[in-house]
């Protein structure tokens, strides 16, 4: 490797944890803004959207200019498409953290008793997987990304487990039926921000094994 394409790689991971770190903050403030039926937090977790587009732009761009630069070869070339595919997802991530502030907005000073299932647990476990993806990456281990896709089920679980209660709690408490289904959207949401950690650990092990594993489950043996 270059000494030029080194640095242009460096450059990469900075900016690719720069922007997991926003993508993470915003889940936490969004779900937070949920349980606490905070309007103020919702809204600026939308404002801040803007920012993480910004940066994906920036990202993609930068990965553009490696590849028409510098040509690399193998496990370079493998770290700079996943880079783009990771930063993608990141975005999307911060879409779907829109998408549960909104649902926080739709609730925000309704009366409400507290909330009985583990939508904070929930959120805890995705965060983690979403910091371990990135781990995995900065230091190319494809072990860590193996264990997070493993945890994708637990939160497959969780979620299965809030529509449980969601149903329930509807059938008892018929007039708080919105606000249910609003924590139930949500819960959908974390699920598919996990869904989204789980193709970052896969192009993290595209990336260091150079084996695409998605869609392993379904192939024929």
């Amino acid at each position: 490797m270059s000494i030029h394409l080194q640095r242009e790689i460096e450059k990469l991971k900075k900016h690719l944890l720069s922007l997991c770190a926003i993508v993470e903050e915003q889940v936490q403030m969004a779900v937070r803004a949920l349980l606490e039926r905070d309007q103020e937090l919702a809204q600026a977790v939308q404002q801040r959207d803007m920012e993480i587009d910004q940066r994906e732009v920036v990202i993609e761009e930068e990965c553009l200019k490696a590849l028409a630069l510098h040509q690399p070869v193998a496990v370079d070339l493998r770290f700079i498409v996943a880079v783009m595919k990771i930063n993608n997802d990141l975005e999307r991530i911060g879409d779907l953290a829109v998408n549960i502030s909104r649902k926080a907005e739709s609730v925000a000073g309704q009366v409400y008793t507290d909330v009985v299932f583990d939508l904070p647990g929930m959120s805890e476990k995705t965060l983690a997987m979403l910091r371990d993806s990135l781990d995995a990456m900065v230091h190319l281990d494809a072990r860590l990304a193996n264990e997070v896709c493993i945890r994708d089920d637990e939160i497959d679980r969780m979620k299965r487990e809030i529509r449980r209660q969601v149903e329930k709690l509807i059938q008892e408490n018929p007039e708080r039926t919105r606000p249910l289904l609003r924590f139930l959207a949500a819960s959908r949401n974390l699920e598919r921000i996990a869904d989204l950690t789980t193709n970052i650990a896969e192009d993290v092990i595209y990336m260091v094994e150079g084996k695409i594993v998605r869609h392993r489950e379904a192939e024929i043996t």
